[in-house]
């Protein structure tokens, strides 16, 4: 579990993913999770790579505002990074606090050697995230669209 200023961020446990997926009623991200569990239980090992995380205010209300995923971690040592907001919490900075927690996170784990991103070249809100989030262009462009890579911090 990664606790920031306003978020508790945590992977789900198969069951819990299993659970998403049946009340998910938007086909796109059913396929999504359904593909994310599949990659859980190939790889057990490796599972917090394929797993889907929840952004819970740590505010006591218990609402889950946000997830986010790695689509896995390939054999040079990348893993990409993709997430999403409930509309409601958009534009308060959540996004970007959990970002840049779970980057940094991820950023110590064995075997990690870049963290990389894409996003549609028409979501603005999503690329200021990455910017924001310690994330510059790569300069290609990817199946969504711009590459983003993370630079860690100096200092």
């Amino acid at each position: 579990m990664i606790h920031t200023e306003r978020l508790l961020i945590y992977p789900l446990s198969d069951e819990e993913m299993r659970e998403v997926i049946d009340r998910e009623t938007d086909e796109v991200l059913k396929t999504a999770y359904s593909e994310m569990l599949a990659g859980c239980l190939r790889n057990p090992e490796q599972r917090i790579w394929h797993a889907l995380w929840v952004l819970k205010l740590n505010d006591g209300s218990g609402r889950i505002v946000g997830s986010l995923s790695f689509k896995g971690l390939d054999a040079h040592g990348i893993v990409e990074i993709g997430y999403g907001m409930d509309p409601a919490y958009e534009g308060k900075g959540l996004m970007t606090e959990a970002v840049s927690a779970v980057v940094r996170w991820a950023s110590q784990q064995p075997g990690v050697s870049s963290i990389e991103a894409e996003t549609e070249p028409s979501n603005i809100a999503s690329q200021r995230v990455l910017e924001k989030a310690g994330f510059v262009p790569k300069g290609v462009m990817g199946a969504e669209g711009p590459r983003y890579v993370w630079r860690k911090e100096s200092g």
